[in-house]
Order: structure tokens, then sequence, then C-alpha cells
């Protein structure tokens, strides 16, 4: 199909709005012509008795229609439900009425909702939650991902090879061999190199990407291709790895690898609209009605690529009838201006199902890839602190100015020192734009130094983070950082609420999942990774003062996430009046739950129309 281009996106909005408009201003029209009349006859009518009368017919046909709008299409009944709203936190009922909550409570408190069309729902004691909210996810790259190589579960060099040559076996002289996941941590920590694949894939440049999406293995002829040599200086905010005698070894790391994703042809507009469909069905199925979209967009990768999406993908499926999910979509903060125009001609929500959030950043790597940015440097690599993936005073630049354009700001930092930055940047930003509800957001906030997380809630930061990356990082972290500074300053999830922070919950897939999970997202394992923090091959907790409670772990994914992108008046609780999202567990026990955060999604409700399975 063509390309549909951003000025036929904004016109076919505007007529679709309108026609809305139009029917909802005849309807209220009629039913204000309606209401008059009685009020109309009453000058007329001198005798006391006639106006009482007349006014008494008024009440019962404004009761009556009152009514009439207030029958339900669906009641759910007989179950648990966990609202995320502190006023009524669990329930057993709710009635919806075009696709939003108007009721809540026993069944009592809806039972008079019910009209000869209503649907009712007997939950048979199950366990009923709002929709999850994935507060990080890079959605298409998802969908792309699930049809390219996997290298999740790979566990030895000779694994590696053997799922390169398998998947290079039935492609075509010179197309690009991608995917990725790697994890040399869960072989010994050995680097992989392109020597390894060199052999079988002569004739087909590769580029596997690492876990978190901050290094990346390329053969020789993809180097080749992409003009790389062993005589090339070091990129600001970038590396290329080589060998003891100065030769590339075909590793990026970051700004680095825009070398070689310049040189991929990009995805087709088809392939990516499938890839939207593919994800978007793995989110139902994981009871996701709604995701905050980073896109496709890393250090050294272009700019357009979010802005591509969301013309030829994300506009196009909402215009077809093809959004399964709600999306709130972030671009590269490079493109502050261009997303301030559109928000002020289109505005915040485009639709029910796309809204437009705001822009996002990078201060630092990854720890895996020995680039997230430490105070102190990396244990294992004496003369290494990490990168400054951006600089800082650019970074601060463009964030006043998006700040002041009223757009929501997210920066990604994982090492305690740019956190810092970032935190003492936003601190800056306040000051220079004012006081506001703004709700900056720091994503990962992986690593803190002691007394850092009560700045979060002091400034009104959201952390945006990711249980499961600490199942990746656990042993990593003891080694490069060592057992003090990895103890104490790692994913300190309890001790960001007990600050006051809000958490905002997401899997940042399909960057980085633990490889012994279903690579995708997986709300209820990631609750329960940050309520039992277990890693693989552990018997006790990593820093068990960091475990959660199942109902903080919930509301991380539902109404703190809604609060963190600004759709707490949509979406993140079972409330009257917001969207009748929601997920039926096969669990009928909080108390169980609570305890072992042991459940699966039996059902997922997007608007109170059942969306899987």
């Amino acid at each position: 199909m063509p390309t549909i281009h951003h000025t036929e996106i904004y016109t076919q909005y505007q007529t679709k709005m309108r026609v809305r408009w139009l029917s909802v201003s005849a309807t209220m029209a009629i039913l204000l012509s309606i209401a008059s009349l009685p009020l109309l006859t009453q000058n007329t009518i001198n005798n006391y008795t006639t106006f009482t009368s007349s006014f008494s017919n008024f009440l019962k046909i404004f009761r009556s229609k009152t009514v009439q709008r207030g029958v339900a299409d669906l009641i759910v009944t007989n179950g648990t439900i966990f609202t995320s709203d502190d006023s009524l936190p669990f329930a057993q009922s709710m009635a919806i009425r075009s696709g939003r909550i108007i009721q809540v409570g026993d069944y009592s408190s809806v039972q008079d909702l019910a009209g000869p069309g209503t649907r009712e729902l007997n939950l048979e004691g199950k366990m009923v939650v709002p929709g999850f909210i994935d507060s990080h996810v890079h959605l298409i790259s998802g969908g792309l991902q699930m049809a390219r190589v996997e290298l999740h579960d790979v566990k030895s060099k000779d694994h590696f090879v053997d799922k390169v040559k398998e998947a290079v076996a039935n492609m075509k002289q010179g197309s690009w061999l991608l995917g990725g996941g790697w994890n040399n941590d869960f072989w010994g920590g050995e680097l992989p190199m392109a020597s390894w694949i060199d052999d079988i894939t002569p004739h087909n440049p590769v580029w596997l990407s690492r876990i978190d999406g901050h290094m990346g293995l390329a053969n020789s002829l993809a180097l080749k291709l992409a003009g790389t040599s062993s005589y090339m200086n070091d990129p600001d905010g970038g590396a290329i790895i080589r060998n003891s005698n100065g030769e590339a070894t075909g590793l990026l790391v970051d700004s680095t690898m825009k070398l070689i994703t310049s040189c991929i042809p990009e995805v087709s507009v088809d392939v990516r609209r499938e890839a939207l469909m593919r994800a978007s069905n793995l989110a139902l199925m994981r009871g996701v009605t709604t995701v905050v979209d980073v896109g496709r967009y890393f250090p050294g990768s272009s700019t357009e690529t979010s802005w591509e999406d969301f013309s030829d993908v994300y506009t196009w499926a909402d215009l077809v009838g093809k959004m399964l999910i709600r999306v709130c979509l972030f671009f590269p903060i490079e493109t502050w201006a261009r997303l301030r125009d559109l928000k002020y001609k289109a505005g915040p929500k485009l639709s029910e199902k796309i809204y437009l959030g705001g822009v996002k950043a990078f201060a630092d790597g990854s720890l895996g890839s020995s680039s997230a940015l430490f105070h102190e440097p990396y244990v294992d690599e004496p003369h290494n602190s990490g990168l400054e993936v951006a600089d800082i005073n650019s970074l601060h630049g463009m964030t006043v100015s998006a700040d002041k354009a009223g757009l929501q700001v997210a920066i990604h930092a994982i090492g305690d020192k740019a956190n810092a930055l970032i935190l003492d940047m936003y601190a800056s930003v306040v000051s220079h734009n004012g006081f506001r509800d703004r709700r900056f957001r720091i994503e990962h906030a992986q690593h803190l130094v002691p007394g850092m997380a009560s700045r979060f809630s002091e400034q009104a930061i959201i952390a945006s983070v990711q249980p499961d990356h600490m199942l990746d990082d656990a042993d990593s972290a003891i080694k490069k950082l060592g057992i003090e500074r990895a103890t104490k300053g790692s994913y300190v999830f309890q001790s960001l609420l007990a600050s006051g922070t809000k958490l905002a919950f997401g899997s940042d897939w399909p960057v980085r999942i633990y490889c012994q999970q279903v690579a995708d997202i997986n709300p209820l394992g990631s609750m329960r990774t940050a309520m039992k923090r277990i890693p693989s091959g552990w018997h006790e907790a990593w820093s068990s003062s960091e475990c959660m409670n199942l109902s903080d772990a919930l509301k991380a994914y539902t109404i703190w996430a809604a609060h963190g992108c600004f759709l707490d008046k949509d979406v993140g609780s079972i409330s009257p009046g917001k969207l009748a999202d929601f997920v039926v567990l096969s669990t009928d026990s909080w108390d169980e739950f609570s305890r072992e955060g042991s459940a699966y999604v039996e059902a997922t409700y997007m608007g109170g129309i059942r969306a899987f399975p």
C-alpha cells in the first residue's frame, strides 16, 4: 500500500472528528429541545395545578431518559476486582456502557443498570485487574524481532554459531541477516567476534544486536559494506571493540552502531504494519492494553524512524480500524519542535487508541555493554567508567526547549552518574521554566548512589523501571561493580517507593528479556520478579529489602503507569468514567496471588469488548 503522508493523515482525522462533532451536536440539540418544552409551556399557564403537573411530567421524562442512558452494555459480576483506585480498592461487580465504566461496587449497586440487551459476565470468583500498561516498549521493533533470529536462549559459542548457520541457510545472497538478543554473560562473558560467523556468512551481511540494544556484532562483510576499518577513531559516545592487535572484532557500541545500521535497508511499510499486528496480539495475550512506545530510535540510529512509524503504521492502522491496543508515542528529543507543532494542531489525543506523549533522549549506555555511566570505574575495567552518550549541554538546551513547549521529557539513564546528571539537569530546567505538572521521567534508573532515591520524590520524577532487567544483570552487576555497589544501589524499587516516588513498570521489549522466560512482554512475570527478586540459579533474593508487595506491583503496571504518561484520566484503574480495559486472571485467591505472584491471563477486554482470546 502507498505511504500516507502527514497532511493526508491530519485531513482524514479532522474530517472524522467533524463528523463525530456534528453527530454529537445534533443529538444535544434534540435533547435540549425536548427538555425545554415543559419549561416554555409554563409561561403560558397561570393555573398552579397545571404548572406542577407539567413540571412533574418533565421530571418523569428526564428520569426516564437518564435511566435509559444509564443502561449497561455489560455487567461483570461475582469476582474479586482489584481496582487500583484507593477510594475503593476492591469490588465484586462493575457495569460498562459504550466502552466506559459507569459503576463499580457490589452486585446490588449494578443490578439496576441491567436492561433487555445487557450482557453479563460471571467471573465465578476469578480476579480482575485493570488492563496492564507497559511503560517502556519498542513495539514495532518487538514485532519485527519476532520474525528474526532469536538469540536469547544461546548459552555457548557453538550454539551461537549454529543459530546463525540455521538462519542463513535459506537466505538469498546479499540479503541482510538481522536478529539479536544474545548475552555473553550466559556463556562465561567472552564477547562474540566476526570470525565466529564469517565462514558461514560469506555472502550475507550480518547484524546481531546484544540483548540490551547498546552493542551489536557485524560480520566482516557488513563491516566492509559500512566502510569500517581498524584505523578509524572511536566517535563521541561510542566505541569500536578491537583485539590485542588493534583490529576491529566486529563489535560496535552505542553511537558507532550507526556505521552498520545506516547501511541496512529500511524495512518496508507492509512489514512494519505486520510487525504492529504481531506485537499487539502478543500484548493482548499478556493482558497489556496500553503501551508507551519509545520507538525504534537508539543512539546511532535515525530520528526519522519514529515519525515514519507514526505516519505509515500507527495512523494507518487507526484509520482502517486495525489498532488493537492503545499507544502513547514518544519521539526523539531532537525532533521536539515537530512534536510541539503536531500537538498544537491535533491535540494530545488523536483517537481512543493513539495518544501523543513526549520526547525521549539518552544519557548513557547499558551495564551489559559496559557503557552505563558511573562515578567510579568498572571493577573489571579499571580505566572505564562508561559513556556519556549525549553532550550534556546540548541535551540540557533541548530539554529546556521541549519543556517550555509543554512536552513531557523522558531520558534514559542507567549508571549512577548518568542518573545524577539528569536529576541535576531536570532541577535546572524547572528553575529556568518555572513550576508546573510536567512529570519528568527517567527511563531505567537502574543504579543509584545512597540517598539518590529521595531526589526522585523531591523533584516529582517518574521512575520508569523494568523489573526483569535485574534478572539479566544480577551476576554481571556483581562482576562489574563489586558486591557492595551492586547490592546497595541496584534496582532499589522499594527505596524509591518509600521515598514517595511513583514507579511505572515496563518491559523494554525486545531490547532486553531474561533468556529463561518467553521473550516477550510479560507484566505478570515482571511483577513476580519485583516481588521475589530471585535470579535464575539463586536461592535467595537479590537485596531482599527491595522486594515489593503485590498491590504496589499492580499499581506500577496500572494507575502509576497511567500517571507516568498523563493517561490517568482515561486508563489505569477500574473507576467510573474510565475506559473499560481489564484483565481476567486465572487465580481466585488474592492471598495466594500475594504470596506467590503466580497467575496467567485468561481474558483481556478493551473498552468492555473481549480482545483475547
